[in-house]
C-alpha cells in the first residue's frame, strides 16, 4: 500500500494547503538518469491512489504516461538534477570553475575564517555515536533554518527516521559535518551514501550568519574532504534547481517528476484544481518579475 503523500498547493516557497493521497513513489538514482533508464511502475495495492515519480529521464517520461493510460498525471515538473563527478581530485574540481568564482569562493572562506579568529572549525561526525553528536548540535539549528521553518525540510525529527540515519552512519553509509563559530553550530551538512553516490540530503544555516554564507562555505570545505575518501562517484544534488546546485555541480540532466493517479473523479477534480493553482501562480510570477516586485514578495513569504 502507498504511503501518504500530500499534493501541496504551493506558492513562492510556502505550502498553502494539501491534499492527501496514498501513492507509491518510484524514485530515480543518479545512476538511472545518466543511463537514461526509467524504472518500472510496480503493481498498485487496491488501497493505493497511484505513483509519485520522482526524477525520472526526461525524455521515458512521456513514454512512462503514455504507457499508463487509466491513471491521470498532473504534478509535472521538469528541470536539471545537477551532481558533481568526482572522478578527478580537488584540485581538478576547483579548477573547473571560472578565476572569477574561485575568486569569490576563496574569499568567502577567508572572511568566515577572520569571523572565526583565523581558522574553519569544520567537524565531520562518523558512526553512531558520531551521528548522534552531530544530531544534537545540528537539530536545534534545523529548526530556525528557513527550510525547517517554512519547507518542512529540515533534519528529520521522527524517531523512525532519526533510527534509519543511525543504522547507516554506523554502517559507514553517512556523512555528516557542522561548520562552528564561536562554539556554536553555523551550518550543517548530512550526506546519506548509496553505494558510490553521496547524497545530498540536508544541508542548513543559521540566518542571522547569512553575511558569511556558511552554506557555501561549508559545501566546499566539506567536498575537499570527501575528495580526499578517493571512495565516491558522484555527488548527486537530488530533485529540483537552485543556485547553489549549479554553483557547485560540474554536470546535470534533464529530469521530470509528476505523480499518476488513478482515473477516479475526485482524482480528476484534484489535478485539474492543482493545475489551476499552479497556471495563476506562474502568471503571478510573471507579473511581479516584470514590475520588479518579486524580491520584496519572497522576503515576505520568508519572513
Amino acid at each position: 500500500m502507498g504511503a501518504a503523500t500530500p499534493i501541496r498547493f504551493v506558492a513562492g516557497s510556502r505550502e498553502l494547503f494539501a491534499v492527501p493521497r496514498k501513492l507509491v513513489t518510484v524514485r530515480h538514482s543518479l545512476e538511472d538518469l545518466v543511463a537514461g533508464a526509467s524504472r518500472a511502475l510496480p503493481d498498485l495495492a487496491a488501497e493505493a491512489d497511484g505513483y509519485r515519480v520522482l526524477s525520472a529521464p526526461l525524455e521515458t517520461a512521456e513514454a512512462l504516461i503514455a504507457d499508463n493510460p487509466d491513471m491521470i498525471p498532473g504534478g509535472f515538473q521538469r528541470y536539471r538534477r545537477h551532481y558533481i563527478a568526482m572522478d578527478g581530485g580537488f584540485d581538478a574540481y576547483m579548477a573547473g570553475f571560472s578565476s572569477k568564482t574561485r575568486s569569490t569562493l576563496r574569499r568567502k572562506q577567508r572572511k568566515f575564517a577572520e569571523a572565526a579568529e583565523g581558522t574553519l572549525d569544520l567537524r565531520e561526525y562518523r558512526g553512531a555515536r558520531g551521528f548522534d553528536e552531530f544530531l544534537a548540535a545540528a537539530l536545534p539549528l534545523s529548526r530556525e533554518t528557513y527550510q525547517g521553518r517554512l519547507l518542512d525540510a529540515g533534519l528529520p525529527e521522527a524517531l523512525e527516521a532519526q533510527a534509519a540515519l543511525r543504522e547507516a552512519a554506523a554502517d559507514d553509509r553517512l556523512r555528516a559535518f557542522i561548520l562552528w563559530l564561536d562554539g556554536k553550530p553555523a551550518s550543517y551538512l548530512c550526506l546519506p551514501v548509496e553505494g558510490e553516490t553521496l547524497v545530498y540530503a540536508w544541508l542548513g544555516y543559521a540566518p542571522a550568519l547569512s553575511h558569511l554564507s556558511p552554506g557555501t562555505v561549508l559545501q566546499l570545505a566539506a567536498l575537499e574532504t570527501l575528495y580526499a575518501e578517493r571512495r565516491f562517484r558522484f555527488f548527486d544534488f537530488t530533485e529540483g534547481e537552485g543556485a547553489h546546485k549549479a554553483l557547485f555541480g560540474t554536470a546535470s540532466v534533464e529530469a521530470a517528476s509528476f505523480f499518476l493517479l488513478r482515473g477516479r473523479a475526485a482524482n480528476r477534480l484534484l489535478v485539474g484544481a492543482l493545475a489551476a493553482f499552479d497556471g495563476s501562480v506562474a502568471a503571478a510570477r510573471r507579473i511581479a518579475e516584470g514590475s520588479g516586485a518579486l524580491a520584496g514578495a519572497r522576503r515576505m513569504l520568508r519572513g
